[in-house]
């Protein structure tokens, strides 16, 4: 066996000394999707990586019961480790036994990403701590994440509005205060919320998310999009509602407006009899979330265009893996964003700024949040935001403002350390059953 070489100073420098896990709650608005509406609140996790040298590194990630359960064995294993080891970072987390039960025959995160998976679990644990090591990382050689990965390729990441049908506020009694945007139960509410992402954020391409009405109904209101802003890139997200014929008929309503179909139907093969009729390119966060699905989703040409997300494929540097990939079988790339805050969107902004094949603007839920835990909030300029040349992420965690939602995780009496947009719904409709898909 080889013997292990002597650490140097600078490599005891960037060992890892304590990892700190503080689950949070956080206000989230009354979005409808296909599954029911987001709860008043949501789980995210932030981690700290600390270096021996007294630097800390933020990462940020799922909160959900399940994922704290592998996170927490891990994060006591890094401990000795170096920031700048990512490779053992997937090592280390094979070691850490995942509850068979939390998720066999489940879904992850609302319905919304698939069947849950065991390795689908630890890829969206080690996503947070591999960008607190990246953080600690930059912020110890005095670099931007964005320069560990490989170095920029532009200095502005376009992103995109993310529109949703909504209530104007939880239903009474489910907590969480309005956030002032107000009900989009129609075309004419989304055009509305459209407006207001442009005039205030810039935002020049739209995305809807879908599968909550009847197909008809969120036709119009794509219709009514383009009639508002012509020529401007729109898309359609059901999350897999629909039948094949569904969304064939949706597509020939849609194909001279839409820039692509997001999921219109579930599943790798009822993807590809849509794709081959559909005329119209189709996306997917659904059924391309790991490498192992990505071979029959190619070969049989069911996905022309791929939302990466750094908390599903396991972090940075396998996003850009997965775009070298998208690059080599012609596959579009653009970015999925689930409910997160500014340091993910940190995350999600260096990688973009790495990957030379970014083909559409990325999605963000960040405009909808009103909390954060970051000492001040990211800013989209003309739809875009600029990729910061400050070491590590650029971002600094002010615990003044992690404490209150830390404080509402350890108040909740488990119901919202889950997100269930199903169980949320039968606050308001107590006949709501998670429906059968596909719905229509």
């Amino acid at each position: 066996m080889t013997p292990t070489p002597p650490r140097t100073p600078q490599s005891r420098r960037l060992t890892i000394s304590d990892v700190r896990l503080t689950p949070i709650l956080v206000a989230d608005p009354p979005l409808l999707n296909t599954q029911g509406v987001h709860q008043p609140y949501t789980p995210r996790l932030i981690v700290e990586v600390v270096t021996a040298d007294g630097v800390t590194g933020i990462g940020e990630t799922y909160g959900d019961t399940k994922y704290l359960e592998l996170a927490r064995p891990l994060a006591g294993k890094l401990v000795g480790h170096s920031v700048t080891d990512l490779n053992g970072l997937f090592a280390l987390a094979d070691e850490v036994a995942v509850n068979a039960a939390r998720v066999e025959n489940s879904v992850d995160v609302g319905g919304l990403r698939g069947v849950q998976t065991a390795d689908k679990l630890r890829l969206s644990v080690l996503s947070g701590f591999e960008v607190a090591c990246l953080d600690a990382w930059g912020k110890a050689a005095g670099l931007p994440v964005h320069a560990l990965l490989g170095g920029k390729v532009r200095d502005r990441v376009e992103y995109s509005a993310y529109l949703f049908y909504r209530w104007a506020e939880h239903p009474q009694g489910a907590g969480g205060a309005s956030d002032g945007w107000g009900a989009a139960t129609d075309p004419a509410g989304v055009v509305a919320q459209a407006e207001r992402f442009a005039d205030t954020y810039g935002f020049t391409s739209f995305k809807l998310k879908g599968g909550v009405f009847e197909p008809d109904q969120e036709i119009a209101a794509v219709r009514a999009l383009a009639e508002r802003f012509p020529g401007r890139p729109l898309r359609l997200d059901p999350n897999g509602a629909w039948s094949v014929p569904t969304s064939l008929y949706v597509a020939e309503e849609l194909r001279d407006v839409l820039e692509y179909l997001e999921d219109p139907t579930s599943g790798t093969g009822r993807m590809a009899e849509v794709a081959a009729n559909a005329g119209v390119p189709l996306a997917t966060n659904m059924c391309v979330t790991t490498f192992g699905e990505i071979r029959e989703a190619f070969t049989r040409n069911a996905v022309q265009v791929v939302l990466s997300d750094h908390h599903y494929w396991g972090g940075l540097r396998n996003t850009r893996e997965l775009a070298a990939i998208c690059r080599t079988f012609g596959v579009g790339l653009s970015m999925h964003s689930n409910t997160h805050l500014g340091i993910s969107l940190a995350a999600m902004t260096h990688v973009a700024a790495t990957v030379p094949n970014l083909d559409y603007a990325c999605d963000s839920h960040y405009p909808w949040q009103t909390e954060d835990v970051i000492t001040e909030r990211l800013t989209f300029r003309d739809g875009h935001l600029d990729v910061t040349e400050a070491p590590g992420l650029g971002v600094e965690l002010d615990h003044d403002k992690l404490a209150p939602l830390h404080r509402r995780w350890l108040d909740d009496d488990g119901t919202l350390r889950d997100r269930d947009d199903a169980a949320a719904m039968r606050v308001a409709d107590p006949h709501w059953t998670t429906p059968h898909i596909p719905r229509w």
